[in-house]
């Protein structure tokens, strides 16, 4: 048996998991027992971690493979993990609703992030259950978007003016968009596991729901963005150095609060990949 307590933050999403070791390798009870908790609850919170890249790594490999992102930096003895640091990177992509790299076919499983230096206060990330806004939504409204698709776009997020200053960061920046072309997604996803519909549009990385007109198109995106984020679908983590959460991406977006200037702000992210959404 496993010693895991869990403690769940808000009725929509969100825990806090105690007596584990993440630094540790886990074992097959551990993994299974984590897996239902991520089901569950969406978003698990660790206290307390303070985990070297590699150990980082090798825990997030234990749910799936790693992603190598195109533009981010990484840690350099371990390329799976991505370095997002105020003080290198431009962030302001982190501070509006997203699902992390839906610009893939096949968009994150989910990711485990691990606060390595934050601020004494601000910074905080706030997590929000696609499920909980698909299932508050009218029933005229669900049928509706249940079929249709979106278009989803690494541009949108990464802008040439703002990744592509210098020669290297914009020869970076078009091969990542040769490389990933606009990919089409449901609107409406179904989560492989546990069957349940979420909402799977975002504003980071969605440009447009494919079947309608432009105007209806972005009114409806409008009140998609609007909607999945209201208090009672989301859940707000306040950063201590070495947390960590690990999110189930399928069915859930996030907002990295950009309110912390001059202060610096270090995370690392393990990034899994998962499957074609459906």
């Amino acid at each position: 048996m496993t010693n895991l307590t869990i403690e769940p933050l808000s009725p929509a999403l969100g825990a806090v998991v105690s007596g584990i070791d993440l630094s540790q390798p886990i074992d097959e009870k551990q993994q299974h027992a984590l897996e239902q908790a991520l089901l569950q609850h969406q978003v698990l919170f660790f206290r307390n971690q303070p985990l070297q890249p590699q150990q980082q790594a090798a825990f997030a490999a234990r749910f799936g493979d790693l992603h190598i992102h195109p533009i981010y930096p990484s840690v350099p003895e371990q390329r799976e993990v991505i370095v997002l640091d105020t003080a290198v990177t431009d962030m302001r992509d982190n501070a509006i609703w997203h699902t992390d790299v839906t610009f893939l076919e096949t968009p994150a499983l989910g990711a485990v992030l691990a606060a390595k230096q934050v601020p004494a206060y601000g910074g905080d990330t706030l997590w929000a259950s696609g499920i909980a806004a698909f299932e508050a939504l009218s029933k005229p409204l669900q049928t509706l978007l249940d079929g249709l698709t979106a278009t989803h776009d690494i541009g949108k997020s990464f802008p040439q003016e703002r990744f592509g200053a210098t020669d290297a960061d914009l020869a970076r920046l078009e091969q990542a968009r040769r490389d990933h072309p606009p990919r089409v997604h449901p609107v409406v996803r179904t989560h492989p596991v546990t069957g349940r519909k979420a909402l799977f549009v975002n504003d980071g990385f969605t440009l447009r729901i494919n079947e309608l007109e432009p105007a209806e198109s972005r009114a409806l995106l409008n009140l998609l963005f609007a909607h999945a984020s209201r208090p009672e679908f989301t859940v707000r983590w306040r950063w201590q150095a070495n947390d960590v959460a690990f999110w189930d991406n399928r069915v859930t977006q996030h907002y990295a609060t950009d309110d912390y200037r001059p202060q610096r702000r270090v995370m690392h992210r393990a990034t899994i990949l998962g499957d074609r959404p459906f």
